[in-house]
């Protein structure tokens, strides 16, 4: 019988690294080329995507063929926090599309997730309001997400990574009501980029918890993250560098931005 480990189990890293993928299909609605496939090794099997470089749509404000390596760093970086809330994440040279990333894929549990649309009265206990609107149909909506100590945790790792685009659907919870995040290309930039759904904490202070890890990541910075700043250029070390410093002076959820657009669009 095939075995097939949860997406945090530590053997799933070596058997995406090293597996043998078997393509299932492509995500049609993926802005980039985007496999979902089966890596398979000694009796034990996993479900991932596989995201080439070869696939990648260019952007005017990102370096070409850079997209699918800001993933595996996105997953170091999770790594070296001790948070571990991007599914495992490698770098392989022969995916049948040529060079790219490898990711556990993760099966959510769509009811659960922490970000939704509502009637601005049935905004849930617990759940921030991000923005109000209309639909289609001009009925009064509301966007909000938990504030839950996990999701507080993704909302500081975007900080982090400057993710510029943190769309509701790139958070998962699986069968285990465990937290993931996904779709880390357009992070790392050196100009600041923060575009999220995550701002129920704009201005405020962090939890001790969340900044301890920060400052352990800012030592290990100073000798060097490889793993992490081998796949950025200089500039966007630097920026890294400055970020994890700011938000280790500051303690604070940063405030959105007052010269772009702060969401994503479309927030889903």
């Amino acid at each position: 019988m095939t075995a097939t480990p949860g997406p945090a189990s530590p053997e799933v890293t070596t058997l995406l690294a090293c597996g043998e993928l078997q393509i299932e299909g492509r995500l049609a609605d993926a802005s980039n080329a985007t496999l979902r496939a089966w890596v398979r090794s000694d009796g034990v099997e996993q479900h991932c995507v596989i995201k080439p470089v070869a696939g990648e749509r260019p952007l005017w404000d990102f370096p070409e063929e850079t997209l699918t390596g800001r993933e595996v760093a996105s997953f170091a970086l999770s790594e070296h926090l001790g948070w571990h809330i991007v599914p495992p994440t490698v770098w392989r040279e022969d995916t049948p599309w040529g060079p790219g990333m490898c990711q556990a894929w993760i099966d959510e549990v769509p009811d659960s997730r922490p970000v939704t649309l509502v009637r601005p009265t049935d905004v849930p206990e617990g759940w921030a309001v991000i923005l109000e609107g209309r639909d289609a149909e001009g009925r009064r909506v509301a966007l909000a997400h938990r504030e839950s100590p996990d999701v507080a945790r993704l909302a500081v790792f975007d900080i982090l990574v400057n993710n510029a685009d943190r769309k509701g659907g790139h958070l998962l919870v699986d069968r285990e009501d465990r937290l993931w995040g996904i779709d880390h290309g357009v992070t790392f930039a050196a100009e600041s980029k923060l575009r999220t759904v995550l701002w129920g904490w704009a201005g405020q202070p962090m939890a001790a918890g969340l900044l301890a890890d920060v400052e352990r990541l800012q030592q290990d910075l100073a000798t060097g993250v490889d793993d992490v700043e081998r796949w950025l250029d200089a500039d966007e070390r630097a920026a890294l560098h400055q970020r994890v410093a700011t938000v280790v002076r500051t303690g604070r959820f940063p405030m959105p931005m007052i010269d772009g657009p702060a969401i994503p669009w479309p927030v889903f």
